[in-house]
Order: structure tokens, then C-alpha cells, then sequence
């Protein structure tokens, strides 16, 4: 299966960069775009939702199955497969997203504003993405430092 054909099953799609896109992810509730596509020179189709969900779940939730990411290749134990990483503006994207709603449920607890149990859940699922999606991002060497 190549991007393009997965990216037609998917809602909410936005380039973000050559092969790469965002789009809601279709496993979980999803108002922003929090997935994100990449299609590699030799056809792999790489996926992570900075929502949480896995790579199968995404899939599955597509009708589809882990296989159909990758393109018919030798599975030559002397082959391995180039390692690659999220790119940045893609986690940025999805991190400005959660940002946004730590600061909106913020202003709301300074406002004194009763807060409800899914409002809590979901403010301590940004924050567990802020987190998960700094851990993606390679940290710069600044000189002088560790």
C-alpha cells in the first residue's frame, strides 16, 4: 500500500513536507490532526499518532494490518532497514496541540472554573504527549553542555 492510497482512508490530511503528512488519527476521537505519515524512498509507510495509539491499533481501525505498510522486499537478515525518526515539524505539530490545550484548561483552573473529570483526563494526556513527543525530538548540543 503506498501514502497515497492510505492517506485517501484517512480524514483531516495536510502536507507537513515532501511524503509527509498529518491527519486525525481514526483509532481514537481525534478533532486535530495528531497522526503522522511518512512514506519512505523504498515504499514503507511509517505512522505515529501523538495521541497514543500504536501503529496496529491505527491500522486496524483502517481495516488494515501491519503488513500493509511495507512494500514487498527481501527479508535478507543482511539487509537492515534504514532507521528514521519523526520528523520535528511533525512532532512540533502535534506538540503546539497539546500546548494549546494545557494552556486553555490553565486559564480555566486561574479563572477558578469548576474543571470535570474528562477535562482532568484529558490535561494529563497533554502532558503525557508533551512529553512523549520531547522525547522524539533529538536534543541540540549547546556548547558547554552535556
Amino acid at each position: 500500500m503506498t501514502a497515497a492510497q492510505l492517506l485517501d482512508r484517512l480524514d483531516g490530511v495536510r502536507a507537513t513536507g515532501p511524503d509527509r503528512w498529518l491527519a486525525r488519527c481514526p483509532a481514537h476521537e481525534d478533532r486535530t490532526p495528531s497522526l503522522s505519515i511518512r512514506e519512505l524512498d523504498d515504499g514503507r509507510v511509517l505512522l505515529h499518532d501523538f495521541g497514543g495509539c500504536g501503529a496496529a491499533d491505527v491500522v486496524a481501525a483502517l481495516g488494515l494490518e501491519l503488513k500493509d505498510l511495507f512494500p514487498d522486499w527481501p527479508h535478507d537478515n543482511r539487509i537492515k532497514p534504514p532507521s528514521s525518526r519523526i520528523p520535528a515539524a511533525d512532532a512540533l505539530a502535534a506538540l503546539d496541540h497539546e500546548v494549546h490545550v494545557v494552556a486553555i484548561i490553565g486559564a480555566d483552573i486561574l479563572a477558578h472554573q469548576t474543571i470535570d473529570q474528562p477535562t482532568w483526563d484529558r490535561l494529563a494526556r497533554a502532558v503525557h504527549q508533551i512529553g512523549d513527543t520531547r522525547a522524539l525530538i533529538t536534543p541540540l548540543k549547546i556548547k558547554g553542555t552535556q
